[in-house]
């Protein structure tokens, strides 16, 4: 179990990237979502022993991952958003040399350990082709590879998917289930069927802030009767906007789809939808971008 206890970071700059976080999350796939400068990746960094925390607690069972940072570097397997490697080194040559640096020092036990994972990782065939020329998702399982040496018991793995094409995207995730079986990984993304597909157990996290954490199927659950759908042509959105909450809009056959959330039915032709992860998500969003518009209103505005 990894747990993060009032957890916040602030940068030099006075930007405060972590704002009190607290997460428990257990063995399987966690999935961490929220947009792009939420604090997704400060928050990977830091339980990567990366950076020290400004303030809270971080432990892996009965590791201080602050105090004791070597120690979880020793259980950890880490893929950045994104990560250097020699172009013109072969895949194997590339992953025995990362073994050494991880510490198998045993000829025998490397080329045991490479060869599984190239096989794992399905890049037996190109392992002696040069990793300057391998596609995005070759990139990434070869990542994943690296991130796999030494049998960690911990492994993050920060915006995977992002950029791969459907066939590439589908390979990796059904990798990271696989390997989801039997150790802690934590998948940070802003794509929500990536959460949806693997996860079991999830947060969204905006500006810096856990804004919701639970497993997808009970969130789901609780958004149900407040998220509303209309048909309409793409001239009425700014009519829309001004009358509800809108939280999500998509083109469709030339008209435009529009999910809007209310407590009640808003009328005026807007249906009950069931929903999904996605308008969870961007209801969460909206509440919190509303309540942030709300914190900064001049006194005479939010008089």
């Amino acid at each position: 179990m990894l747990e993060l206890v009032n957890v916040s970071h602030t940068y030099s700059n006075g930007t405060r990237a972590l704002d009190d976080v607290t997460l428990s999350i257990p063995k399987g796939m966690y999935g961490l979502l929220g947009p792009n400068g939420a604090g997704k990746s400060t928050l990977m960094r830091t339980v990567a022993t990366l950076q020290t925390p400004t303030t809270g607690q971080i432990t892996f069972g009965d590791i201080d991952i602050i105090a004791d940072p070597e120690k979880l570097r020793e259980t950890l397997g880490y893929l950045p958003q994104d990560f250097g490697v020699y172009p013109r080194v072969s895949a194997y040559d590339m992953l025995d040399h990362m073994a050494v640096l991880k510490g198998v020092a045993n000829k025998g036990e490397r080329k045991d350990t490479v060869e599984t994972l190239l096989a794992q990782t399905n890049l037996w065939d190109v392992r002696k082709k040069a990793i300057a020329g391998f596609s995005g998702g070759m990139r990434q399982r070869f990542g994943i590879a690296q991130a796999l040496i030494g049998n960690p018991q911990l492994i993050i793995v920060d915006e995977p998917t992002a950029g791969l094409d459907p066939e590439e995207r589908n390979r990796f995730l059904n990798l990271l289930a696989e390997i989801g079986e039997n150790v802690v990984v934590i998948l940070s993304t802003h794509i929500v069927d990536d959460v949806s597909d693997l996860c079991p157990q999830m947060a969204v996290i905006v500006l810096g802030q856990i804004k919701q954490q639970g497993a997808p199927k009970d969130l789901i659950e609780q958004a149900k009767g407040s998220v509303w759908s209309k048909t309409i042509e793409r001239h009425e959105i700014d009519e829309v906007r001004a009358q509800y909450q809108v939280i999500s809009t998509k083109l469709y056959a030339g008209k435009t789809i529009v999910h809007v959330m209310s407590d009640s039915d808003p009328a005026n032709g807007f249906a009950s939808v069931e929903g999904g992860l996605e308008d969870v998500y961007f209801s969460t969003l909206a509440k919190s971008r509303q309540a942030g518009a709300d914190e900064t209103a001049p006194a005479s505005a939010a008089a």
